[in-house]
């Protein structure tokens, strides 16, 4: 693949993205974080792969920085998860003082 087109979709994917996410209303940016997990899982596959196939250091770099912030997507999606849930659980109740007889 010529440096110049893959370069060229790199900069579209971003450009994309940004306008993508930047119209989700803090509202529902947690329930669809998590719901997305699996595809940064997806989008984490396709950049190792894209770094296995890298030929000169500007793809070595390029995948590098790929996979790294898909890493994080990755984890910061789980994270997000995890908060979220524990706004349902219960909280443990408090035991209740026994009276002192006398």
């Amino acid at each position: 693949m010529n440096i110049d087109l893959a370069f060229t979709i790199f900069v579209l994917a971003i450009l994309v993205g940004f306008a993508v996410i930047s119209k989700v209303p803090a509202t529902l940016h947690t329930p669809l974080m998590s719901g997305a997990n699996s595809i940064h899982g997806i989008v984490l596959v396709g950049a190792m792969i894209v770094a296995v196939t890298a030929t000169n250091p500007i793809e070595y770099v390029v995948s590098f920085i790929a996979v790294a912030f898909a890493t994080l997507n990755v984890v910061g999606g789980y994270v997000v998860t995890d908060r979220m849930l524990q706004m349902f659980r219960r909280k443990p109740a408090a035991p209740k003082a026994e009276k002192a007889e006398g």
